[in-house]
C-alpha cells in the first residue's frame, strides 16, 4: 500500500470509527506508561508518541506533568479527534500529521515510543527507513510495542509483520540495546484477546 493509500485507510478509519469501535484501544496504556517511568528521565524529557493516533497516552503524560510530548500520526482526523479530548491541554502538545517513513523530525527525542505502528511497515524499504529515522533522532529510550507471533496476522484489515524478542533486536541491533521485553494480552473493546510484544531500548 503506498503512502497516499495507507493515508485514505487512516483517514477513513478515524472518520467513522469511534474508540470503543477499533481493536486497539486502550483506557489506560500501563505497559506503556510502566516503561516511559521506568527510564528515571525527569518530567522534562523530550517523548514522542509514533502513531499515536487519538491514544489515551498523551492524557497520561500530560497527568504525570510530561512537558515536551509529541504525538505524531499519519491521520490529521485521529489528531483531530485527540486535540478534541484534550481540549485546552492539546496547546501543550507538538502534534505533526504525516507518515512516520516520510516523517524529517526537526529535534531529537530522549524517549521515542511506538505502539502497533512499527508493525504495519512490511516492506524492507519501509522498515529500514523507520530504523534510519529513529537511530538519528533518538537520543537515549526507545519503547516498541507490535503484534507477537502469538498475535494476529492483520489489523484493521491490513497485513501486519509479527515480532518476537529475536527479530526485534536484531532490526535495531547497530545503534540499540534491547533492555527487556514482555509480552502482553491486550483485550479489545469486543472482548477478543492480541498478544503484543513490548521492548524497551537503549540507545548506545
Amino acid at each position: 500500500m503506498n503512502s497516499s493509500d495507507n493515508k485514505k485507510h487512516w483517514e477513513n478509519v478515524y472518520e467513522t470509527k469511534n474508540p470503543d469501535q477499533v481493536s486497539w484501544t486502550q483506557k489506560k496504556p500501563q505497559t506503556s506508561l510502566d516503561f516511559i517511568n521506568s527510564f528515571g528521565l525527569g518530567k522534562e524529557a523530550k517523548v514522542i508518541d509514533i502513531g499515536g493516533g487519538d491514544s489515551n497516552l498523551v492524557d497520561f503524560l500530560l497527568e504525570e506533568g510530561y512537558e515536551n510530548i509529541t504525538v505524531l500520526d499519519i491521520s490529521v482526523k485521529a489528531l483531530e479527534k485527540a486535540q478534541q479530548r484534550l481540549g485546552s491541554k492539546a496547546d501543550k502538545v507538538n502534534w505533526i500529521a504525516t507518515d512516520i517513513t516520510a516523517f524529517e523530525p526537526t529535534e531529537t527525542y530522549d524517549i521515542w515510543h511506538d505502539r502497533a505502528a512499527f508493525h504495519f511497515l512490511t516492506t524492507p524499504e519501509q522498515v529500514s527507513k523507520y530504523i534510519d529515522i529513529a537511530e538519528k533522532n533518538i537520543t537515549t529510550f526507545m519503547v516498541l510495542g507490535t503484534f507477537s507471533k502469538n498475535g494476529p496476522a492483520k489489523c484493521s484489515g491490513l497485513d501486519i509483520q509479527q515480532y518476537d524478542e529475536e527479530s526485534l533486536s536484531e532490526k535495531f541491533k547497530e545503534d540499540f540495546e534491547m533492555i527487556q521485553c514482555i509480552t502482553e494480552d491486550h483485550t479489545t473493546p469486543f472482548e477478543t484477546t492480541q498478544n503484543f510484544i513490548f521492548c524497551s531500548f537503549k540507545k548506545h
